[in-house]
């Protein structure tokens, strides 16, 4: 991040104590405006304490925090104002239509009914307005949670788990609104168990275990830092017989380390004997990745 970047998120030693157990123990980070940024972690980890203290619902034991450029503890009013919120919990008015449950929240906002109908289209709803909430799908349900969230046009977005539970066609929906969002500027801090999916969305990801910070990066680089450069190799072919590795008429995988100067001298005899049919580089997964820095596989 370029110090002239705004920062929209700035996180420094937040702690916070529950008893005699520390949830969240001292962790720092920084968002940039306009970046989603992915707070991952098994269950337990702390994220969704660190994200009641970042929208002002839970006070913080010690460290500090501003989002939005509020304080998180001197500043809640302003914060509620700047932010937008969506939990894992769905809490719509399910007899109400699509429309009612955000007339409602118009009110409350103080904002022109018309905005109901704006935010409606941004998350691809705007043909079920006035449909009964009680008929919606789940994905048709977050969505709408979403669209609640962006009604007062916040500068951050908070997303706690936003596709659990979702069938493949409706995590994608909601994904592709997410990724609008970020594209017209909305910062976004997401919390999700589905590693591919914060591979896909996020520009930086940070991997909570016991309250700490194991790993904080872009996840093109974890994955580059703690995975091994290897290669799959498919070979087969009719001049494959002469490399030793296959018969003719068969096809099978194998896998070579790209440092390893035995497995590099491999593949140039594969090479030469014609036995290579398909090369594929390979790398570490954001699951390995929180695997190699914690020990432990983030269910």
């Amino acid at each position: 991040m370029h110090e002239s970047d705004e920062l929209m998120i700035d996180v420094r030693d937040l702690r916070r104590t529950f008893r005699s157990m520390e949830a969240v123990a001292g962790i720092s980070f920084r968002v940039p405006r306009g970046e989603i940024f992915g707070l991952l972690g098994p269950n337990g980890a702390g994220k969704t304490t660190t994200i009641r203290m970042l929208t002002g619902q839970l006070a913080p034991t010690a460290g500090a925090a501003s989002v939005a450029g509020c304080d998180v503890v001197r500043e809640r009013e302003q914060l509620k104002r700047r932010i937008g919120v969506v939990f894992e919990e769905q809490n719509l008015y399910e007899r109400f239509s699509a429309r009612q449950n955000l007339a409602v929240s118009c009110w409350i906002y103080g904002l022109p009914l018309a905005r109901a109908d704006e935010v409606l289209e941004l998350v691809h709803l705007e043909d079920r307005a006035r449909e009964p909430v009680k008929r919606f799908s789940h994905g048709m349900k977050q969505r709408l949670m979403i669209a609640r969230a962006l009604l007062h046009r916040p500068a951050v977005l908070f997303l706690d788990e936003p596709t659990q539970g979702l069938d493949p066609i409706s995590a994608r929906e909601v994904r592709t609104v997410i990724e609008e969002q970020r594209q017209a500027g909305t910062t976004i801090l997401l919390t999700t168990h589905l590693l591919e999916e914060a591979d896909q969305l996020c520009q930086h990801v940070a991997f909570l275990n016991q309250g700490r910070i194991v790993a904080d990066d872009t996840p093109r680089r974890l994955k580059l830092a703690h995975g091994t450069r290897t290669l799959a190799v498919t070979l087969g072919g009719a001049r494959a017989g002469a490399a030793g590795e296959t018969g003719a008429a068969d096809l099978r995988d194998i896998t070579l380390r790209m440092d390893d100067p035995r497995d590099q001298g491999k593949l140039a005899d594969l090479l030469a004997h014609g036995a290579v049919r398909a090369i594929h580089s390979q790398e570490a997964s954001l699951e390995d990745v929180f695997f190699d820095v914690a020990g432990v596989r983030p269910a």
